[in-house]
C-alpha cells in the first residue's frame, strides 16, 4: 500500500485508526470520509488536488483499509460516528469543511446531528442517508454473514472483486480494483469484510433522517447519474429535506464518483469549498 501511505495513527474507541494530512497546516482544513467497502484510497486524486488550497485530512475508518481489524470490533455507523467525533477532537479541528462519500455521509451526519460536531460546510457524495438502503447483495450477506465468512479465499476474492467493481459505471482500472480489494483479503480482511456488512443497520440513518431539516450549514450533494447502488432519485429526495442544499449530478458516473469522474467531482468541490 506504498502508493497511498497513511503514516500516522490514532487510538480510537473502536481500534487503531490510520490517518494522514496533505497540504499546508496553516490553510483551511478539509476532512474527507470514505464509504464502504472502500478506504481513503478512493480520495487520493481529489485529496491531492484540494491540498493545493487546503489542509486536507484523510483517514481509514476502524475495520477498513489500513486501520485495525479484529474479531468483535464495533464498526457500525454508531461507532464510526463516535470515532469521527474523537478524531476531530484529537486533531483540534473546530468547524472544518467536511466531504463524505457513501457510508461516510451517514457518519458525518450522525456526528453533526447527534454528537454536536460543528462543520463550516458539508459536501455529501452519493451518501447513505435515507431509507431504504442496501443492495440485494448487501442485504443477503448481512443476513448470512457467518456463512459467507466461511467461503474459500478464491471464491471470496472473486465475490469482493465483482461487488466492488459494480460501484463504477464505466468500470475500474484493474490496478485500482486490485488496490480496493486488497484490504479485504486474508483471514483478518475476509472476516472484516463480512463483519462490516453484518453491522450495517438502517436504524442508524432512521435515527437522524428526520433531523435533516435542522441542518443550518451550506450543503452540496453530488451524485453519479448512473449510480446503481443508491439511485440518483435519493439525491433529489435528500436535497428536498435539507434547507439551502444544492444537488449536482455527475453524468456517466456510478456510485464511485471519485474514480468515474474525478475531474468533475474535484471541480465541483473546489467551487463549493471556495
Amino acid at each position: 500500500m506504498s502508493d497511498w501511505p497513511l503514516t500516522r495513527t490514532f487510538r480510537s474507541s473502536s481500534g487503531e485508526v490510520r490517518w494522514d494530512s496533505l497540504g499546508d497546516p496553516g490553510r483551511d482544513p478539509v476532512v474527507l470520509l470514505h464509504g464502504t467497502p472502500f478506504s481513503s484510497y478512493v480520495w487520493r486524486a481529489v485529496a491531492r488536488a484540494l491540498a493545493r488550497r487546503h489542509h486536507v485530512f484523510v483517514w481509514d475508518m476502524p475495520g477498513y483499509g489500513a486501520s485495525e481489524k479484529f474479531a468483535g470490533q464495533d464498526v457500525s455507523l454508531a461507532a464510526q460516528g463516535r470515532v469521527f467525533t474523537e478524531l476531530l477532537a484529537y486533531w483540534d479541528l473546530d468547524r472544518p469543511r467536511v466531504v463524505a462519500h457513501d457510508f461516510g455521509g451517514a457518519v458525518s451526519l450522525r456526528a453533526h446531528l447527534l454528537h454536536g460536531v460543528r462543520y463550516r460546510s458539508l459536501a455529501l457524495v452519493d451518501p447513505v442517508a435515507l431509507a431504504p438502503w442496501g443492495s440485494p447483495f448487501f442485504k443477503l450477506v448481512g443476513k448470512h454473514s457467518d456463512v459467507f465468512d466461511q467461503l474459500p479465499p478464491a471464491l471470496h476474492r472473486a465475490l469482493v472483486r465483482e461487488y466492488v467493481g459494480s460501484a463504477s459505471s464505466p468500470g475500474l482500472h484493474p490496478a485500482v480494483l486490485d488496490r480496493l480489494v486488497e484490504p479485504w483479503l486474508g483471514d483478518p480482511g475476509q472476516a472484516a469484510f463480512y463483519r462490516q456488512i453484518a453491522q450495517a443497520d438502517q436504524r442508524y440513518t432512521d435515527e437522524v433522517q428526520d433531523l435533516y431539516g435542522e441542518i443550518a450549514i451550506p450543503i452540496l450533494v453530488c451524485w453519479g447519474e448512473n449510480d446503481t447502488w443508491i439511485p440518483v432519485d435519493k439525491g433529489h429526495e435528500l436535497v428536498a429535506r435539507i434547507p439551502a442544499a444544492r444537488l449536482e449530478t455527475v453524468p456517466g458516473a456510478g456510485h464511485l464518483v471519485q474514480e468515474d469522474a474525478p475531474a468533475h467531482l474535484t471541480a465541483a468541490l473546489v467551487d463549493f469549498l471556495a
